[in-house]
């Protein structure tokens, strides 16, 4: 961290601020205003007394009082002055992880404020024995850069640096990261590079931070290719590292990258991934960055050495949007692009479903070919924040559907899916600027209408929204829920103990579909010998089925079963089927 307030090893704070649109800077501590010295576009000055724990704030051209771009804490909101951190005070007791290859993460979305009554970092501690016990390997962190109010999804975050006051600040958040690698389990942190939150947000005043040449659905763009955009790009990039240096994070989730923009000859997540990914070398840990992008553009996730950005990982939305299309068979938005058991069929075995081939929603060909990249590049889910809250107003897949039916598309988690919650998860914000409220709510409510009518729309300024999307563990008593978390339980420890349910091979995956009888039958096998046949039965009716038809298995001596309505059969074997070593149904 060469930017914000440095504590020095001799004593007193060096504080160093990118500041080319400023003619004067100061800080405002302890009653003092003092004078900082120009050089280039930076402003520095080395205060001698000044120790952690002190608020202080940035005087800019003599009339506009700020808080620092790079600030480590704003305990009293995104109006407030910073805080100066001494990032060397929390002591670490996680020295012997080293991170998890990438291909062994069970990731666990959950969103601090609702995941607990108390809404705070500390309070997911005493839930890490529920979620080994569940058996995921990482716990994925919706953002949590300081927000205006106390109630948002993160997104909004203004302050790159600080963890959420609300949330429990820096001290909260290193006592998370370090009980969870204590415990065994990686931690991804959410991170917003396309935007910056609109109230709160002070970085125009101190240098180019945004450009008008593009626009995202969220504000601004982050200048990152035009006049002024090193200081921008090294904002963003020093951020990254600082995650992972000084938080010890394991992954960052990149949102939206399809709303970062830039032309230049290095994109600015292939620096990214330069930086970050030689950063972990150094520090001898496995870290990782996995993307959220809507362009089906395979250079995302190719390595830097054939031209790509290097982006570890993506989120596979389309994996959502085929099997939750094929469900519920909805009519409106995207989802009416996807909804056969073809594209079930494609995006498992293949990738993206949309791969130059013509898109109806965007009526025009999207997309390229995924299917020569590996499966552990594809994070894959059923449920995130954002299809619960945008497409369904707030409602679960296990709500949309029969619960034999969500057990049948049960993959991967956003929390409390691991036992049907019954809590919708809605979307929250907290503005303090009543008339920017007012702007979001309003946004919301045009922004969705093609999933939402007037009745079923929750306002996001009400607290009562916000308290709706809490988790309630109590139903966990209850069945179908006790039920629903046992299979998952379940499915997670096979994953763990079958080498071909976790090789992530593409290659040693078979599927068949039929689309009139709305069968899947999926084959998954491993170079150790192991197999696995998956079959599920989409339809209303109980199916006869012959696991010797499938084309991989002909040879194997005939085992007829009946798979009920609505219902999944797996075949576990060490050799071959003709002995099944495990039916679970």
């Amino acid at each position: 961290m060469n930017y914000g307030a440095t504590l020095l090893p001799g004593g007193g704070v060096q504080f160093r601020v990118w500041a080319p649109n400023v003619r004067t800077l100061a800080v405002k501590l302890d009653g003092r205003t003092i004078p900082m010295a120009r050089e280039g576009e930076d402003f520095q000055i080395l205060v001698s007394d000044a120790q952690p724990g002190q608020n202080y704030s940035l005087l800019l051209d003599n009339d506009k009082e700020r808080p620092d771009p790079v600030s480590r804490y704003q305990p009293q909101g995104v109006h407030g002055p910073s805080q100066i951190v001494d990032p060397n005070s929390f002591i670490w007791g996680d020295t012997a992880w080293k991170g998890l290859p990438l291909d062994q993460y069970i990731l666990y979305e959950l969103h601090t404020g609702t995941f607990t009554a108390q809404g705070k970092f500390r309070a997911i501690i005493d839930r890490i024995p529920y979620l080994k016990d569940l058996g995921v390997t990482a716990i994925e962190l919706m953002p949590i850069a300081e927000f205006p109010g106390s109630r948002n999804w993160g997104y909004d975050g203004v302050d790159y640096y600080a963890p959420h006051s609300a949330y429990g600040g820096p001290d909260g958040l290193k006592e998370l990261v370090n009980a969870c690698h204590r415990a065994g389990l990686a931690v991804v942190l959410d991170v917003v590079y396309n935007h910056v939150g609109p109230e709160g947000n002070y970085l125009g005043d101190f240098g180019p931070y945004f450009t008008d040449n593009y626009r995202t659905p969220w504000g601004s763009a982050m200048n990152f290719d035009g006049p002024g955009s090193d200081g921008v790009r090294r904002f963003v990039i020093d951020n990254a590292l600082y995650w992972l240096t000084e938080y010890h994070i394991d992954a960052l989730r990149l949102d939206a990258i399809h709303g970062i923009y830039d032309f230049g000859a290095l994109h600015i997540l292939a620096e990214l991934a330069d930086r970050f990914h030689a950063r972990a070398e150094a520090l001898g840990r496995q870290a990782w960055l996995i993307a959220e992008s809507d362009l089906n553009d395979v250079r995302v996730i190719q390595s830097r050495a054939i031209g790509g950005w290097g982006m570890d990982a993506q989120w596979h939305d389309e994996f959502h949007h085929t099997l939750v299309s094929y469900l519920t068979s909805p009519n409106r938005g995207f989802l009416t692009s996807f909804g056969t058991l073809a594209d079930v069929q494609k995006v498992m075995t293949e990738g993206f479903v949309y791969d130059g081939v013509y898109s109806p929603w965007r009526r025009r060909r999207f997309g390229s070919s995924s299917k020569d990249m590996p499966g552990r590049q594809f994070v894959v889910f059923i449920q995130n924040h954002d299809q619960i809250a945008n497409t369904c107003q707030g409602a679960r897949l296990s709500q949309l559907v029969s619960i034999e039916q969500y057990k049948l598309a049960a993959v991967l988690l956003f929390m409390g899916d691991e036992f049907a919650s019954p809590t919708p998860f809605l979307y929250f914000t907290s503005h303090l600027e009543e008339s920017l409220g007012r702007a979001v709510t309003e946004g919301r409510k045009k922004e969705f209408a093609d999933f939402a009518s007037a009745e079923d729309f929750s306002d996001p300024q009400s607290s009562e929204t916000f308290l709706k999307s809490k988790i309630d563990w109590h139903v966990l008593k209850e069945q179908p829920h006790r039920e629903v978390l046992q299979l998952y339980r379940q499915l997670i420890a096979l994953r763990k103990t079958w080498p071909c349910l976790a090789n992530c091979r593409k290659d040693l995956t078979r599927i068949e579909v039929d689309e009139t009888a709305k069968v899947v039958r999926m084959e998954r096998s491993d170079a150790a010998g192991t197999r696995a046949l998956l079959i599920c039965n989409f339809a209303a009716t109980d199916a006869t089925t012959n696991i010797s038809e499938t084309p991989a298995l002909r040879t194997s001596t005939a085992n007829k079963g009946v798979i009920a309505a609505r219902s999944a059969a797996l075949y576990l074997s060490r050799h071959d089927f003709r002995s099944l070593a495990s039916n679970v149904k």
